[in-house]
């Protein structure tokens, strides 16, 4: 007679603040990238949005759309070094192609009158393209 299976987490638990763990193999999918911002502006046709032209070392031209208008000025952030998912299915964000997604950090939930947003950047200055593993 088989054990009978059962919840390892009681009902009561709190929920764990993090997303379900993933293989090595699903992680080692993804291209992350070092990229420089060429071009920064305001999304035409969202309030949160920004629209960056990046310089990802692939000789041709990377838009990504993201939500960090509201940290961040897009003047600023022309000439920064980021960290991208370079190979994420592009998609249609209000109307503008965003082939791909940068990488930032968050110490509180959206909404909340704290928040910061910090975006994922190398340390020191290295080749646009570069791999990050």
């Amino acid at each position: 007679m088989s054990e009978p299976v059962t919840d390892p987490k009681p009902a009561d638990a709190p929920e764990s603040p993090f997303k379900p763990e993933v293989t090595f193999d699903d992680f080692a999918r993804l291209d992350l990238r070092v990229a420089t911002v060429v071009q920064a502006e305001p999304h035409p046709n969202a309030d949160r949005l920004l629209k960056l032209q990046l310089d990802d070392g692939s000789g041709t031209p990377r838009q990504i759309c993201a939500g960090v208008r509201e940290f961040y000025d897009p003047e600023n952030l022309v000439g920064r070094q980021i960290v991208i998912v370079a190979n994420l299915a592009p998609r249609a964000i209000r109307g503008e192609e965003s082939r791909g997604m940068l990488l930032a950090g968050s110490n509180a939930a959206k909404g909340s009158d704290d928040r910061r947003v910090v975006l994922m950047t190398p340390m020191s200055e290295i080749d646009a393209g570069a791999t990050v593993s």
